[in-house]
């Protein structure tokens, strides 16, 4: 499903943010990536939604090699991926219903089927009959579940999730990431960015640990589909 090979960020500042990473992901799997502050992982997120392109190396994404996708197919591209924020990335002044439905105004979405699959991404995120609120009528934990229903309302077969429960209090962090575990749960493959070592206490599955950009821990040569066992290992965040 993603696979990094020998893959290295370097940006115009001359920062490396990745050094010849390699890593497999596979089908239907759900993994987080650790490390501290600066390890790099934003920057591999970034690389498999196309936010930003390898240095070296080349990144395949679902089959697709993404050093081949030109600037005009990117916002094609991205549809199989849902991207999930910190800061939740929600206009303020539309409504929640707007909010989750803009990945599908953009793709050309007729309206009618815009309303079911918003209302059937609120339902799965237990935010039903809110639609019309604003996001400042919603608490955090709520506002970050909305961001997940925008990000799941295309049905992508790929999440990616940038420090999701950066915000949140212990208890909101577990309720996010068991909704993680449900998509997960009927196919799509989730990869998390977090350094939360609650949350890495409490979801025994595979991690990729990352050290100044480099794969140390986790980087597993061949794809594991969701039927494999779960990972346990102790690797520390």
């Amino acid at each position: 499903m993603i696979h990094f090979d020998h893959v290295s960020k370097r940006y115009p500042n001359g920062r490396e943010a990745l050094t010849d990473l390699s890593l497999e992901i596979g089908s239907g799997e759900i993994a987080f990536v650790t490390g501290h502050s600066g390890a790099g992982k934003s920057s591999l997120l970034k690389l498999i939604a196309l936010i930003e392109r390898p240095s070296r190396g080349q990144v395949v994404v679902n089959g697709q090699n993404l050093t081949n996708v030109p600037r005009s197919r990117v916002p094609a591209f991205r549809r199989q991926v849902g991207m999930v924020f910190q800061d939740h990335k929600l206009l303020s002044d539309h409504t929640i219903f707007d909010n989750v439905a803009l990945p599908l105004v953009i793709a050309g979405v007729g309206s009618k089927e815009i309303g079911k699959r918003v209302r059937a991404a609120l339902d799965q995120v237990g935010l039903l009959g809110r639609e019309q609120c604003v996001p400042l009528e919603l608490s955090t934990g709520e506002q970050q579940r909305v961001g997940i229903a925008r990000a799941v309302v295309s049905k992508p077969p790929i999440l990616i999730a940038d420090e999701p429960t950066g915000n949140l209090d212990p208890d909101l962090s577990l309720e996010v990431m068991h909704l993680f575990r449900r998509f997960n749960e009927v196919g799509v493959t989730v990869l998390v960015a977090s350094h939360d070592v609650h949350l890495l206490q409490h979801f025994p599955v595979r991690r990729i640990r990352l050290e100044a950009g480099r794969v140390v821990d986790g980087a597993d040569t061949e794809p594991r589909g969701r039927g494999d066992p779960l990972r346990t290992e102790a690797a520390s965040p």
